[in-house]
């Protein structure tokens, strides 16, 4: 069998006693503590570490938004919400979540194409900047805003005629669910203006998860041209500007970090030379996998080993309804393996070709494919990384009735 190669292993993680550890703490240990698999683990630490960098990198001048849907764990948002500017939701529930962990609704925006009546409502009593996703919901924002006798804090989202290039997932250009488009912006913002809004400007999302510093340096200076085009037409200046986030990890054989300096040393050039509209405007990313993703890892346990036509198949108790990106069934066209390891042998000699599957009664339940990994028995602890974005958060959990995996916060 040819042997398939894993994602890279973040940096960050030691080995005690020849395990993973993650925090001074090895898996084993943490398992304990949990007292189960499957397990999420995130790394406060890590995340802080994550924070500072952007920060050193970035000009003074742009804030950082934490995107909640990228890990909504109550104590991930009491961890990082002082650490961040502001905070970005998606949902009513994401809203019920950050009140939960004590954030303050004045610093959240909430984007998304479907807000319900009802999420609108609790928005505005909340004092949360809805960016608006349409004419539609801009005027139901308007009468319910009445209704409650409380004025909303509103942005528009803007569907530009670009893209982020090379981007997993495409939010800007050409037809989408997701902004008014471009040229429809400023008839409705001298609208809202008009109304008496308290008006917090635009949102412009081009795409996520992109590798190339080449691409959202150019994503950036498109969005800061069109932002200044804009704020000319609506003839008033942006109080704020969110330019969307697009920074992405290494997940996959061969994938190179994000060359962050370049991103930051761009954007202070672009700094120099703004539009006028701009020229007073809080500026912000809008980041959510890039500040959480590297963070968590999700172990799981060994619960067979056995060989079919030659193959080898660690089964483990976890699977893709915890991890589906992992797991391939996530808008990967090519399924190529995560970064993948057995957290109890951690420092032994991958001299065994296996394949790492979960415990769902499906195909499509894999987490390695024909990887070289260390001899790993049942009771070993596999470890994928890579885990602290979009895996609790954005799995089937209630696939096939296994449940949700545990999860803490070190």
């Amino acid at each position: 069998m040819k042997i398939k190669p894993v994602g890279p292993i973040p940096d960050g993680f030691s080995t005690i006693d020849g395990q993973l550890a993650i925090a001074g703490r090895t898996a084993s240990d943490l398992v304990a503590a949990a007292g189960r698999t499957p397990l999420f683990v995130y790394s406060r630490d890590l995340i802080g570490r994550r924070v500072a960098a952007l920060r050193d990198a970035l000009p003074a001048r742009i804030g950082i938004n934490y995107a909640v849907k990228a890990n909504p764990h109550a104590e991930v948002i009491k961890h990082i919400g002082p650490l961040v500017d502001g905070l970005d939701i998606a949902s009513a529930g994401e809203l019920a979540m950050i009140r939960a962990a004590g954030m303050d609704p004045a610093r959240v925006s909430f984007a998304g194409p479907g807000k319900r009546d009802d999420e609108l409502e609790a928005a505005i009593a909340a004092g949360v900047t809805l960016n608006c996703e349409s004419e539609g919901e801009a005027h139901r924002t308007l009468t319910i805003g009445q209704k409650l006798g409380k004025t909303p804090r509103m942005a528009i989202r803007v569907n530009p005629d670009f893209e982020l290039k090379g981007s997993g997932m495409k939010m800007g250009g050409g037809a989408k669910p997701f902004g008014l488009d471009a040229e429809r912006v400023p008839a409705l913002a001298r609208e809202l203006i008009a109304n008496g809004v308290e008006w917090r400007g635009l949102h412009i999302f081009t795409g996520s998860q992109a590798l190339s510093s080449d691409a959202i340096i150019e994503a950036q200076g498109n969005v800061l041209k069109l932002a200044g085009k804009l704020s000319d037409q609506i003839g008033a200046e942006l109080p704020k500007l969110n330019l969307g986030g697009g920074f992405g990890i290494p997940y996959f054989p061969g994938d190179e970090p994000l060359d962050l300096a370049a991103v930051g040393a761009a954007l202070g050039e672009y700094l120099e030379d703004l539009p006028g509209g701009l020229a007073s405007s809080e500026l912000c990313l809008e980041l959510g996998r890039y500040l959480v993703g590297e963070a968590g890892v999700y172990l799981c346990r060994v619960i067979d080993r056995k060989v079919s036509h030659g193959v080898t198949y660690l089964v483990t108790d976890g699977g893709l309804h915890h991890q589906l990106a992992a797991s391939g069934n996530f808008g990967t066209v090519v399924r190529r393996n995560y970064p993948v390891a057995i957290a109890t042998r951690f420092e032994a000699q991958g001299d065994d070709v296996v394949n790492v599957v979960g415990c769902l009664c499906t195909p499509l339940d894999r987490l390695a494919d024909a990887a070289a990994m260390p001899h790993a028995d049942i009771g070993d602890l596999v470890a994928v990384f890579c885990a602290g974005a979009y895996g609790a958060s954005a799995s089937p959990v209630d696939f096939l009735g296994h449940g949700a995996a545990a999860e803490i916060c070190i």
